[in-house]
């Protein structure tokens, strides 16, 4: 498959991946498709004009004649179906507009993109989340949907609803699921990389809400777009097609080494005391880490940008957006 002139459908494209995937599929001459349901001027689609360059289709993914609509009326050869509330901690305050959105909005889509026969290649992003937790890590492909809080929840029923729709109806679908993804355009502050730059852009005292020994994957998003793109360039193919991937650099961080490379991207010579909260954020799952061999065996992709080098970039973009 190759990307120019050729129409593509993105869901979730005001958000961190979604963004810098769009930026990725214009320069590459793709005709981009948003279906946007609110515009938000903060997000990299607005702040760096690339809103202006694509196809926007006003609609929700949780209804079914929005999304027939912006894949029929243009042809789409490709769906990217990132939209989703990916906030843990709004989860658990809203889990009706989370499930909505994240379970009802995914089999929405599925079935959409089931009755739109143009379609070559459907990407699904899932989420490490959707395994749950787990003492046996890193988790594999194979490890079985078990999450319990309402985000981990609804990224299992989504994800399950992927691989049901794949095996039924053998629909060239790729679903994705990432580690914790980072990088410029994130303008989620509840999230720990955005809080803790602004924090230290400002002068501010940075507060976890955790003990800070939490481990995680962190992803730059660039390396995470060059993932979705090799996987929809072969949607069709055996091993690919119907298939699930862990995308992530497969080495995990806890909070507070993260926090002390922002600092030195920063650069913060004696950074003010943090405040600790209680043991574990609540509803985060305190250990996560993901294989990430098999999109490696399949396609040849590995993370190429190692945290310290991804969170300088990404300090830069902050530098810049809130001056």
């Amino acid at each position: 498959m190759t990307w120019r002139d050729r129409p593509v459908l993105v869901t979730g494209a005001h958000g961190l991946l979604g963004g810098a995937l769009v930026r990725d599929l214009l320069e590459r001459g793709a005709r981009v498709v948003v279906l946007e349901r609110d515009l938000d001027p903060d997000s990299r689609l607005v702040r760096e004009g690339l809103a202006d360059r694509c196809v926007r289709v006003r609609g929700d993914v949780c209804v079914f004649r929005d999304v027939e609509r912006a894949l029929q009326d243009y042809e789409c050869r490709a769906l990217f179906h990132l939209a989703a509330q990916a906030i843990v901690g709004t989860a658990r305050r809203s889990p009706f507009e989370t499930f909505e959105s994240n379970v009802r909005g995914t089999w929405v889509v599925l079935e959409a993109a089931r009755q739109a026969p143009l379609l070559e290649a459907i990407l699904v992003a899932s989420s490490d989340k959707a395994y749950g937790p787990s003492d046996d890590l890193p988790y594999r492909e194979t490890h079985p949907m078990g999450g319990i809080g309402p985000y981990d929840a609804s990224k299992s029923m989504g994800d399950l609803a992927a691989q049901s729709f794949a095996a039924t109806y053998d629909l060239p679908l790729a679903i994705v699921r990432c580690g914790n993804l980072y990088g410029p355009g994130d303008v989620h502050y509840n999230r720990l990389i955005p809080e803790m730059i602004r924090a230290r852009l400002r002068g501010d005292v940075p507060v976890l809400r955790s003990s800070g020994r939490a481990r995680r994957d962190f992803l730059f998003v660039d390396d995470a777009v060059e993932a979705y793109l090799g996987l929809a360039e072969r949607a069709g193919e055996p091993g690919i097609r119907g298939e699930a991937f862990n995308i992530s650099t497969g080495r995990p961080w806890t909070v507070l080494e993260v926090c002390g490379l922002i600092d030195e991207a920063v650069g913060v010579d004696a950074p003010p005391h943090r405040i600790l909260g209680r043991a574990e954020a609540e509803g985060e799952i305190p250990d996560q880490t993901l294989d990430c061999a098999k999109i490696a065996a399949a396609t040849g992709w590995t993370a190429t940008t190692s945290l310290a080098a991804g969170l300088e970039r990404t300090v830069g973009w902050y530098r810049d957006a809130l001056a």
